[in-house]
Formats: structure tokens, C-alpha cells, sequence
């Protein structure tokens, strides 16, 4: 069979098996919508929290920005990874022993404040709709590739699977759906990773088979090979960095602050039954994204090799049929500039004839290697589940903040049930139009726009979170203050660099060096600062308060100190 009938057939199957999830796990009250009745499994919440965290960026585009940047590319390894242990150590017990639904509604009832509900409704949302973008956008490529259809329509098409497991099912319907689609996300993210380490190795496992000599009776190593390639094109050595020591720290410590502070990852914990339990799902989501996480580097240098020796010096009229598929879509660009027949890839953009976009690589990487069909198709489902997962997480995340953060919870406090469901399925319908419009007309690549959002996460709720658990001293005025203006420095910068004058976005003009993509430490930094300072500057919170930050640090089942 073609490579679009069995992407036709596996995506139409899975599509299928994620909407039949969603039907029989309908949401039936608010509890079921926000938290799925707060009854899953840890190992199954870990499941639906790896497929949720592991966005369209993980799946997508990590790998083929590790293939592009080479060593400079870790940081978004080590950042993500990295996270999530700050995320189980420091958060998720005591956001879920605290007992609420939402993030806003966390800082609402720590800080006293329906102003500070509010403003951490506003950073929700902006959060949020930042990292949908990059779902949507990657969804888009998935289909205009493999379904040959244009990238907005494939956007289109991914707003209408979302909108029904989503607005149908809520968190109910989604976690189960997640479970499902981790499943088809890490099986074909694996598959083609040990199809091509046997291959160009001989070793079945990817983690080995990245260190490994290649069999073709060299004794080269991988490595050695690739750093070799990318010198003699003139791109830099694989294996060295060329950015600033200060800003891969950002970069990486943004990342792993902007996982702790992202309220569609944070939500997770709520939905199982005990404190002890969103610790263990903490765990189990640790191992299940780990098992994608140790194979991108792999596959990234499995990809990078491929494509190099497949396309550099290569004839334009014999070049293989991925690179017309892929150009079809917009994502290669190629142009015999010298008509010479023969391409030149090159690190030099003036006499460069080949651009792959670097959001292709996992994509393309099957294709590159000459896999069977069914592979290649295969991947295109996986794709296509890690992006529909994570926009089904940030949309209910978008929902509940409308719905039960600002209508409930500060408009109308008397809304029945009913009417605060209702009006969660509609937040939920509006956003997902809006959501395919950010896909439609994206801000950057991928990974890229995934990470400004994690930089916004970790200027924002990070410090107030943090913060709100572990001091409690920190109060209403501190807080408010310390969001507002951690997330206007970073949105800001990043707005500057990306959209003003991205003419001026290189190091030389950069804030000590630190990219947009590492400015949210800085903003994180000040968060902190600004919120320690007003919060001393102005009156304690009141005793309830303190009581309530002193209860929720005291595991369940501990009685107090006694003094002898």
C-alpha cells in the first residue's frame, strides 16, 4: 500500500479510537470535566501526563532541532527533563493536598485575592494559547505532508478532532483519550528509531546505536562521522556548542522552571485519588517520557547523517521523492542557484540550494532511511497524537480558567453546576477556533514557540507557586505584583526580538547575552525579587493563611512536633 493509504487507515484508526474514549467517558459533573472525578490510576494519570507534557515540540520538533544545533540543542533535553523532577519534588504534593482544580484557583485562595485570581487567569491564558499555537501548527504539518492536504486545512481538521473529545469528555474524556494516544505517540517514535540504529549500527537500541561505530565497515563512529559532515559543509562541529555558557543556562533553566509553572501539567495531580498518589504518577510520567527523551538525540543523528549524505552533492534530477514531498508543502525550499545540476549544501546562506525546515526531520527521517510505508505512516499518527494531546490539555486548561476561575469564582459565585459546565464547553469551542488560528498564522517553528511559552510559565506562576507554598510571609500584594511584572519583562523582550526588530536578535544586542528563549529565567528572577519585596514592604497575611501554607507542607497522616 502507499505511504497515504496507510496513513489514511492508521490515523482514521486512531482518530476513531479517541473519539469513541470520549463518548464513553463523557463528563457528566464539573468534577469530571476539570479533574476526570479525581479517581485515575496513577500509572494510567502518569500515561496521560507524559502524552499531555510530551506536546507536538517533544515529538516533532526536538529532534530536529538536536539534528540542526547539535550539542546546542541539549538544552531543551536537559531543560524539559529537568523540569519535571523540580515539578515532583516541589509541586505537585502540595498543589494536590491544597485540593483545587486550577492554578488560578491555587493563587486565588492562597493569596486572598480575586485580583490575584485574575491575574493569574490572564497568565493562564496567555501561557496557554502561546503553547497551543505550536500544537495546532504541528498537527498542520502532519496532514498537509502525509494527507496532502494544505497546512491551514490540516489545522482545521485537528481544531474539529479536538473539539469533541475535548468539549465532549472534559479532563474525564482527555485523560483516557491521552493514555491511548501516548501509546501510539512512544510506539511510533520507537519503531523507526530501531529500524534505523540496526541499520546504521547494527545495534536494536537507539541510546547505544547514537555512540556506536557504523557497520559499514569504517569503524568510524556516529558522531565522529557527523562532526566530520557538517565540517567539510561548513556548518559547526556536531558535537561543540557555539552558544554563551550564560545562555544555555537560561535556556535550560527556563525550561525546567516553565515545566513546573505550566497549568496543564500541574492540573494532572488533581485528578488522582491521594496526595502520596500524584507523587507516584509524578514518577510513572518521569519513566514514560524518558523512554522518548534518551532516543531523540539518536534519532536526531541518525536523521542528520542520512539526510547530508542523501542530499549534499546529489544530482536535483535524482534526487528522492521525500525531498518533492516534502517541498510540495512548503517546508524545503530548493533552488539550483549556480545551474549546475548539482546540489549545494552549505552552510553559507548565499550559495546554500537546500532549507529543510527543521520542524521535518522526525517527520521525514522514516522516508530518509527508506523504511516501509506502514512506518512512515506511522509516524504521522504518532506525530499527530503528541500534538492533539497537549492541545486537548491547554484547552481544558483555558476552559476552566474562563469557566470556573473567572465566571464561578469571581463574576457569578452562584452559577449552578450545570450552567458552569456549559459554559466550560463553550470556553472550551471558542478556544479551540482561536487555538487554530495561532496554528494558522504561527509566531515561530515549533519548539520554538513552545518555548516562550514555558519562559511566560516560569516568569509568571512559578515564583507565586513556589513561593505560596514555601514562605509565608508572601502575601496578596507580593504576588499580584511579582506576576505582573515577570510576565510583561519577559513578553515584552520576547515580543521585541521576534516581531519589532528581529533584525536585532542576535547576541551582540541580547540583555547579557540571554536569548528570548532563556529571558524567561531573568523574568523568573525578577518575579521573585519583586514579589520577597512588596510582600516585606506590606502587612503579613492573615493567621488563617499561614495556617493553611503550614498545613499543606505536613504530609497526611503526620502529626505536629511535640516538644520533650
Amino acid at each position: 500500500m502507499s505511504v497515504q493509504t496507510w496513513t489514511f487507515l492508521l490515523v482514521g484508526i486512531t482518530f476513531a479510537l479517541y473519539i469513541g474514549i470520549a463518548i464513553w467517558s463523557r463528563a457528566g459533573s464539573t468534577k469530571e470535566f476539570y479533574v476526570a472525578g479525581g479517581g485515575v490510576h496513577p500509572v494510567a494519570n502518569g500515561m496521560a501526563t507524559a502524552a499531555d507534557w510530551m506536546s507536538a515540540a517533544s515529538f516533532i520538533s526536538m529532534a530536529g532541532l538536536i539534528s540542526f544545533l547539535g550539542y546546542d540543542g541539549s538544552v531543551y533535553l536537559m531543560g524539559w527533563t529537568g523540569g519535571y523532577v523540580l515539578l515532583a519534588l516541589l509541586l505537585a504534593p502540595y498543589l494536590r493536598k491544597f485540593g483545587k482544580f486550577t492554578v488560578p484557583d491555587f493563587i486565588g485562595e492562597r493569596y486572598y485575592s480575586q485580583t490575584a485570581r485574575i491575574v493569574a487567569v490572564i497568565c493562564a491564558l496567555f501561557v496557554s494559547f502561546t503553547y497551543v499555537a505550536g500544537q495546532m501548527r504541528g498537527v498542520g504539518i502532519v496532514f498537509s505532508r502525509f494527507l496532502e492536504v494544505p497546512i491551514n486545512l490540516g489545522v482545521v481538521i485537528g481544531m474539529a478532532i479536538v473539539f469533541i473529545y475535548a468539549v465532549l469528555g472534559g479532563m474525564k474524556g482527555i485523560t483516557y483519550t491521552q493514555v491511548a494516544q501516548y501509546c501510539v505517540l512512544i510506539f511510533a517514535f520507537m519503531v523507526p528509531a530501531i529500524f534505523i540504529s540496526i541499520q546504521m549500527t547494527g545495534n536494536p537500541v537507539p541510546q547505544f546505536g547514537f555512540g556506536a561505530a557504523l557497520n559499514d565497515g569504517s569503524g568510524t563512529f556516529l558522531l565522529d562521522k557527523l562532526d566530520g559532515l557538517n565540517r567539510e559543509l561548513g556548518f559547526a562541529q556536531y558535537t561543540t556548542g557555539t552558544k554563551p555558557l550564560i545562555d544555555i543556562f537560561c535556556i535550560t533553566a527556563a525550561l525546567m522552571i516553565g515545566t513546573a509553572g505550566l497549568p496543564h501539567v500541574i492540573v494532572r495531580f488533581f485528578t488522582v485519588p491521594k496526595v502520596r498518589d500524584a507523587r507516584s504518577s509524578a514518577g510513572w510520567a518521569l519513566f514514560f517520557i524518558a523512554l522518548l527523551y534518551t532516543t531523540a538525540p539518536a534519532v536526531a543523528a541518525f536523521a542528520r547523517t542520512n539526510m547530508i549524505q542523501t542530499v549534499s552533492n546529489a544530482k536535483f534530477a535524482d534526487l528522492p521523492a521525500w525531498v518533492n514531498n516534502w517541498k510540495d508543502t512548503g517546508l524545503i525550499e530548493l533552488e539550483d542557484k549556480n545551474q549546475d545540476g548539482i546540489v549545494q549544501y552549505v552552510a553559507d546562506k548565499e550559495t546554500n540550494e537546500f532549507v529543510p525546515d527543521r520542524d521535518i526531520m522526525v517527520l521525514a527521517n522514516p522516508e530518509i532511511a527508506n523504511l516501509p510505508n506502514w512506518v512512515i505512516a506511522l509516524v504521522a499518527a504518532g506525530g499527530l497524537a503528541a500534538a492533539l494531546s497537549t492541545a486537548a490539555g491547554l484547552l481544558l486548561v483555558i476552559s476552566s480558567a474562563i469557566s470556573h476561575d473567572l465566571l464561578k469564582n469571581a463574576i457569578n459565585p452562584n452559577i449552578s453546576e450545570r450552567g458552569e459546565l456549559l459554559a466550560a464547553r463553550i470556553a472550551a469551542a471558542v478556544a479551540v477556533v482561536f487555538a487554530g488560528l495561532l496554528g494558522i498564522y504561527p509566531p515561530g517553528f515549533v519548539a520554538q514557540v513552545v518555548a516562550f511559552a514555558f519562559g511566560l510559565a516560569a516568569s509568571s506562576f512559578f515564583p507565586a507557586i513556589i513561593l505560596g507554598i514555601f514562605d509565608k510571609r508572601t502575601n496578596m500584594q507580593g504576588a499580584i505584583a511579582g506576576m505582573i511584572v515577570g510576565i510583561l519583562f519577559t513578553a515584552l523582550y520576547i515580543i521585541y526580538f521576534k516581531f519589532i526588530n528581529p533584525e536585532a536578535n542576535n547576541a551582540e544586542n541580547w540583555f547579557l547575552g540571554i536569548s528570548p528563549e532563556g529571558i524567561g529565567t531573568i523574568g523568573m528572577v525578577v518575579n521573585m525579587v519583586v514579589t520577597i519585596l512588596v510582600s516585606r514592604l506590606t502587612p503579613a497575611p492573615p493567621e488563617n493563611i499561614q495556617d493553611l501554607v503550614e498545613d499543606i507542607r505536613i504530609p497526611s497522616g503526620a502529626g505536629k512536633a511535640v516538644a520533650h
